[in-house]
């Protein structure tokens, strides 16, 4: 089996797949790839299945020493990387020889990038998933200066290149669905999120983006009873300044929800670096 060998690990490197769905009545967040759609790009390049373990960086990647051949593919927030001095390509399939050298630099833009590796990374899992959790602590910890990462048996990529997703600006607009608890706030605050912009807070994580922006005024003062809420919520705590949950959210919280991002734009929320800006636009219900 090939092994990976962690020279430097970056800030904050883990490992993720896609997840745990299906927990959260026990209190078992999803947790999983930040940006999924970048990690199931990055597998198929890898020739590995899409949900695969691979390795997601935060800003700054890592450095990694190959004792093998081995398929790589990076995704996700676009980054300046070179593989034993050669530059390497965003959303193409690389082969690197025994002894190569990957160094994986800082992202131009976005936040998160995804290192596929052939074969994909063995690692032990819970709840039938290798996801790191920062929340819970579930999953292996956090990847360290001289671990060494074993791949499983690669096949060969279906496809050796991709086109990247559409660039939505430094300043994107994401659509949202209104709701569940829109009713728990002004008029003047759902105009607010459909028209003001925010900006990302540095306190901003993998349980959620911070937003600094007009506060959303409540029209209800009571306290909201703990409901379930669900990746892409919006929820507003009493000082009004929203938070969207991503990945290791919890599976419950006491703040109401006044909107939910439709799916698509997920893997866009997660590329959210903090200084960045961000609107909101309202859309109907599917169904």
């Amino acid at each position: 089996m090939t092994a990976v060998e962690v020279v430097s690990p970056g800030p904050l490197t883990t490992i993720q797949d896609l997840g745990r769905p299906g927990w959260a009545h026990i209190g078992v967040p999803r947790s999983g790839a930040a940006d999924r759609r970048a990690l199931r790009t990055a597998n198929n390049l890898a020739g590995n299945h899409p949900g695969a373990a691979a390795l997601e960086t935060t800003l700054v990647g890592p450095k990694l020493r190959f004792d093998a051949p081995t398929v790589i593919a990076l995704t996700g927030a676009p980054v300046n990387a070179t593989l034993s001095g050669a530059p390497v390509p965003m959303h193409t399939s690389v082969d690197a020889a025994a002894g190569d050298l990957l160094v994986v630099g800082t992202a131009t833009s976005g936040l998160r990038t995804y290192i596929a590796l052939g074969g994909g990374i063995l690692a032990p899992t819970t709840l039938g998933s290798a996801a790191t959790d920062l929340l819970t602590g579930l999953g292996p910890a956090r990847v360290a200066r001289g671990d060494v990462l074993t791949l499983g048996g690669a096949e060969p990529p279906a496809f050796t290149s991709v086109s990247p997703p559409n660039n939505r600006g430094s300043a994107p607009t994401l659509q949202v669905v209104l709701g569940p608890r829109d009713d728990w706030f002004t008029p003047a605050a759902i105009e607010q999120l459909t028209t003001a912009t925010f900006t990302v807070s540095p306190a901003s994580n993998r349980i959620g983006v911070r937003l600094d922006g007009p506060a959303l005024e409540r029209a209800r003062t009571d306290e909201l009873r703990s409901e379930g809420i669900a990746l892409g919520s919006i929820q507003v705590p009493p000082d009004g300044q929203p938070i969207l949950l991503l990945a290791d959210h919890p599976t419950t919280g006491g703040y109401p929800v006044i909107a939910v991002l439709s799916d698509p734009e997920l893997s866009v929320a997660a590329q959210l670096r903090p200084g960045q800006q961000v609107r909101f636009t309202a859309v109907a219900r599917d169904g």
